[in-house]
């Protein structure tokens, strides 16, 4: 376990970290994020021992690292972000002396065989370090973190330099490790924190503003409660229907997919879940559920909410601006309700105006007829008129 305890650093009149505290369990891997300079690298540095903190506490496994520094590192298996090789040394060689520097007791041979295997660099063991990639560099780093077979693992920045296929390999090997190690994994790549981490830390300036999981952090910094369904059935009576549902603020249906399928976007009161009644409705009306995608914020959003200040905007808003807010979603309402209306006054104008061209070209159609038929009498009557005179005036 880590625990951290209002820890300090600063540099004169610089906080680099201010007053930050958590906890890591055992079997948690914990996604650390921030801007660049918020205060992560720092953070890290005073936890493992690298740097001495101005004031507060860094606990490994119940071992303070500014008291008993020794002991505490002894837990700690640290990839910072570059790592600590010596390019002029074989990668075994390597590996050798990192086993004789951290006095492993491990089998040796065995023991580096088993790293070696576990991040896939078995293949280049015999090679002087400075003649491979940076991918590999990044592998024999993370290498020299597992010597020990630690019981805390902090990575900084641990798939810099890989390629797609390493950095999906060296993420499952992450979330296996975290399975009997406490992880403190650090990355720019906000989805590779999504995909591994349990719980994800943010600083920003030197102080922690945001801590949960991923979905906590979408649920907290969004602002409203939408959803967007695809339904296939009568827009006007579908329309009607989810918004008569309990809990449910206002529907927008503005976005036609397909003949009588539309996207429903849905806002319902915060706190709700009107999932499993809007499925139920569904199913009785005998429409098709095509898709339902809630409206949830990603990491990248959440974290971009979070170092602008976005979300302290809002908490900070007075209950005057609050209640603006209010009576604006309910004129919102109102005007939804409002342009659907219209939209049901305007389809039924559309329909008559069809109505009436169509019987319209009826009539001129039966009158087109009659003309013709009238046309054709009048002919006959003429040729017999014709034959008739003719016919007297050979007589």
């Amino acid at each position: 376990m880590i625990e951290v305890r209002n820890l300090c650093k600063h540099y004169g009149d610089k906080k680099a970290v201010n007053n930050i505290s958590f906890e890591v369990k055992d079997g948690e891997i914990l996604g650390f994020l921030g801007p660049n300079g918020a205060g992560k690298s720092t953070t890290m540095n005073m936890i493992t021992g690298y740097i001495s903190s101005t004031s507060g506490e860094a606990i490994i496994n119940g071992v303070d690292i500014m008291e008993n520094p020794k002991k505490a590192k002894s837990f700690i298996g640290y990839l910072p972000e570059i790592p600590p090789i010596y390019v002029d040394m074989t990668v075994k060689g390597y590996l050798n002396f990192v086993y004789d520097l951290k006095k492993c007791k491990l089998p040796r041979s065995k023991h580096i065989k088993d790293v070696c295997d576990l991040v896939k660099i078995t293949d280049v063991e015999d090679r002087i370090i400075k003649h491979l990639s940076k991918g590999y560099r990044q592998r024999v780093g993370l290498a020299q973190a597992l010597i020990g077979n630690p019981p805390v693992l902090i990575l900084d920045e641990p798939t810099v330099g890989l390629d797609p296929k390493q950095i999906i390999e060296i993420r499952s090997l992450i979330k296996r490790l975290g399975k009997n190690h406490t992880v403190i994994l650090s990355s720019h790549i906000l989805s590779e924190i999504q995909a591994v981490c349990d719980r994800i830390i943010i600083i920003n300036k030197g102080t922690l503003v945001a801590d949960g999981t991923a979905d906590e952090l979408a649920n907290n910094m969004s602002g409203d409660h939408k959803m967007i369904a695809q339904i296939e059935g009568p827009r006007k009576d579908v329309y009607k229907a989810v918004r008569n549902l309990p809990d449910v603020v206002s529907v927008v249906a503005d976005m036609e997919r397909g003949e009588n399928v539309f996207d429903y976007e849905i806002e319902t009161k915060p706190g709700t879940d009107v999932r499993k009644d809007l499925n139920r409705l569904i199913r009785e009306r005998g429409w098709d559920l095509l898709m339902l995608q809630p409206n949830i914020l990603t990491l990248e959003d959440v974290f971009l909410k979070i170092i602008t200040g976005e979300h302290e905007m809002k908490q900070a808003l007075s209950e005057e601006q609050k209640k603006n807010i209010a009576t604006a979603v309910d004129v919102k309402e109102k005007v939804d309700t409002a342009a659907e209306d219209l939209r049901e006054v305007l389809e039924g104008i559309e329909a008559k105006k069809k109505a009436e061209a169509a019987a319209a070209e009826e009539t001129a159609s039966e009158e087109t007829a009659e003309a013709a038929e009238v046309s054709e009498t009048e002919k006959t009557s003429e040729a017999e008129t014709d034959a008739e005179e003719n016919k007297g005036d050979e007589e």
